[in-house]
């Protein structure tokens, strides 16, 4: 096992220990072949075309992409870190960091909408409630019985579990030892944003990615942001079931 690697040039109380290359990489790798080809072959073989799958089949192939995400992780914390996955990806947890779950609900409640008023009065159609509603609603639209509860575990625990520690722990904790605080902040953000893959979604998300990367900013762990991105999720799985 490497020694870990971190940026002499980082005078933040939190370092960095993966470098950004090899954090680039792991994200890239998981991303593409875990939630890309993987996730893709298991709904295949589950005889899915197009949007037609069931909450369990959605649940399966989301999980398939999360394992390849994992070893991922796994193998540059070992081979680029420390080997010590909770200190590599700012896992960590403290009773103030519950702070980020009203966060994380008013988010959700007063920011989106808060954000979305001015854009829909100049783009109604573009901006309404329903278009902005459409992917979270389709999901419900799913739901039922044991379906609503995999729902809710994958997101509300599993989506905001893997997505903190990719892209707050790994990414923006090493873009942090080349380009600075603040501009790590700024592209995780962008890029986490990006990756969702909903032009309508793009002005909250990038929104509420700020709020999740703000407390690892200032924390150094992933604990603030971990509550508050669940809480944001739940609230809006709140909304569209009710």
């Amino acid at each position: 096992m490497r020694q870990a690697v971190s940026d002499e040039t980082d005078s933040s109380p939190f370092p960095p220990t993966i470098p950004p290359a090899p954090a680039v990489a792991t994200w890239a790798f998981g991303w593409f072949v875990g939630l890309g080809v993987v996730s893709l072959i298991v709904l295949a073989a589950f005889g899915v075309e197009g949007d037609d799958y069931t909450i369990a089949e959605l649940g399966f192939a989301t999980l398939a992409g999360y394992v390849v995400f994992g070893a991922a992780l796994w193998f540059t914390s070992n081979r680029h870190g420390s080997g010590d996955l909770a200190a590599d990806y700012a896992v960590g947890f403290r009773p103030v960091d519950l702070v980020g779950l009203p966060v994380g609900a008013l988010a959700q409640l007063l920011l989106i909408p808060a954000l979305y008023a001015p854009l829909r009065a100049v783009w109604p159609d573009t901006f309404s409630q329903a278009e902005l509603e459409e992917r979270a609603q389709s999901l419900a639209d799913k739901a039922g019985g044991f379906s609503t509860v995999l729902l809710v575990l994958l997101v509300v625990v599993a989506a905001p579990v893997v997505e903190e520690v990719v892209y707050r722990g790994l990414l923006q904790r090493s873009l942090r030892g080349r380009l600075g605080a603040a501009a790590s902040f700024l592209v995780v953000a962008v890029l986490f944003t990006l990756v969702h893959l909903s032009p309508v979604e793009y002005p909250g998300l990038f929104a509420v990615a700020l709020v999740f990367g703000a407390g690892v900013l200032v924390t150094g762990r992933l604990g603030w942001s971990l509550f508050a991105h669940a809480a944001f999720n739940l609230t809006g799985v709140v909304m569209v079931l009710r």
